[in-house]
């Protein structure tokens, strides 16, 4: 079978430009109005999308539209308001108990009919710590040996139950197969589980199993246990080296390397022609606030003030932490670090492409051309697929999937219809196995 472009939906605020939400062409419904990520949701669907996926942030963050609904909440509202779209949910490791998130993975799976996934974070928010009774964030080593022992527990929760536990046998008077549900006992570290879970195994056996840390420990984490990735990347060499080095990863732990795909950001800005794309391109940059993006900026890099910077004067790489001394978002910090040093910005164009979708690529182009980037990113070693991180929405949301997608489709890399049901299917990975049987 031909290798197949996969597209996911990344949808945050009024799009992925940190000033979206001022501009004209967004949505005018609240950020807390489920008509809202409804209509997105059916959109894509419209356009063949594999999954949408939703972050999520521990901790209020001040400065622009930032405001979300709790996402695993939300992915039930959606469930039921789309058909065969993916759901993807971000949640954490480092904040959660596994029996209850494993719970709740679960019960989305049976509503959705085995459309969900979840994205695995560790959280990096040194004020999400303070919110979870935490006087200062768990190291990065520490939080990722916390998720590994989490992910053991959890496939462990969900192969409780064999897929065929429940008999539901009127006649008999027999609705459980006792023997068929068991006990986990799990003693380590950092939880202790008995198990088993109260809700049956879901469609897909497990969700979809997301990572979005590309950090050399991020990686190991990827190939142990991810099924998608996604990740950022400003530049396709990068892109490419960092398909290569988790590919091989992948191979590594004995898995095939098909069934871990990677998905890079890309925000794109879409005019019919190149002036026109930057001109929308500058107008947004035009509505952002300096004080917010350095205040992103300071948050990616544990809190360090860039304040005092001049903003028109290229930047070094000793202007900025090294990033493997940051407990935050260590994979981000590299992705920026290493702008810096290829590209010298000054502190005013950093902002202005962090302002965009926050270190991932951005592009200002006719859909021709964008359809041509990401078939050369697909085709080239950079990438399976496309995290979709529209400017504005539902604005560039529109315009993609009405002018880019027939031309991915014209290529012969994009679906024309759904064949399956479930996010597994789409992304072309299997069911696993039950981990006692």
């Amino acid at each position: 079978m031909k290798r197949q472009l996969h597209l996911n939906l990344f949808i945050d605020s009024r799009g992925h430009h940190e000033a979206s939400w001022r501009h004209p062409d967004a949505s005018k419904l609240p950020l807390t109005d489920i008509r809202y990520l409804q209509g997105l949701s059916q959109r894509a669907e419209e356009g063949l999308f594999d999954s949408i996926f939703l972050a999520d942030q521990l901790s209020f963050r001040g400065g622009g539209a930032q405001l979300s609904l709790e996402p695993l909440t939300t992915l039930g509202a959606l469930a039921v308001s789309t058909k065969t779209i993916g759901l993807i949910a971000t949640a954490s490791t480092t904040y959660t108990e596994p029996f209850n998130l494993v719970r709740q993975f679960a019960s989305l799976d049976h509503l959705s009919k085995g459309r969900i996934g979840w994205n695995i974070v560790t959280s990096w928010s040194e004020p999400a710590a303070r919110n979870f009774s935490y006087e200062t964030q768990p190291s990065h080593t520490d939080r990722y040996a916390r998720a590994d022992e989490f992910m053991e527990v959890a496939k462990k929760l969900w192969d409780s139950w064999s897929d065929n536990a429940v008999a539901d046998d009127q006649d008999s008077g027999q609705y459980l197969y006792d023997d068929r549900i068991r006990a986990i006992e799990h003693k380590g570290e950092y939880y202790s589980v008995a198990g088993p879970l109260n809700v049956p195994r879901g469609p897909q056996g497990w969700p979809v199993l997301v990572q979005a840390g590309s950090s050399e420990t991020g990686r190991r984490f990827a190939a142990r246990h991810a099924e998608a990735v996604f990740t950022a990347h400003m530049q396709k060499e990068t892109a490419q080296a960092f398909y290569s080095d988790l590919k091989a990863q992948v191979r590594a732990r004995g898995r095939e390397e098909d069934q871990c795909l990677i998905l890079p950001g890309l925000s794109p800005v879409i005019g019919s022609t190149e002036a026109e794309a930057k001109r929308f391109s500058d107008d947004l940059n035009n509505l952002a606030n300096t004080d917010d993006g350095l205040a992103r900026l300071s948050a990616r890099f544990g809190g360090t003030d860039f304040s005092h910077l001049p903003l028109d004067t290229p930047l070094s790489p000793e202007d900025f932490p090294d990033p493997s001394t940051v407990e935050s978002a260590r994979s981000r910090t590299e992705v920026i670090v290493g702008v810096v040093r290829t590209e010298k910005p000054t502190l005013r164009q950093l902002l202005a492409k962090m302002a965009f979708a926050r270190g991932h690529y951005v592009v200002a182009d006719t859909p021709e051309h964008i359809a041509d980037l990401i078939e050369d990113w697909f085709t080239d070693g950079a990438a399976d697929g496309i995290n979709l991180m529209p400017s504005v929405l539902p604005k560039m949301l529109d315009v993609f999937i009405d002018e880019v997608v027939p031309l991915l489709q014209k290529k012969g890399i994009f679906r024309t219809e759904y064949e399956g049901a479930m996010l597994r299917e789409h992304y072309g990975l299997e069911r696993p196995d039950n981990i006692f049987e």
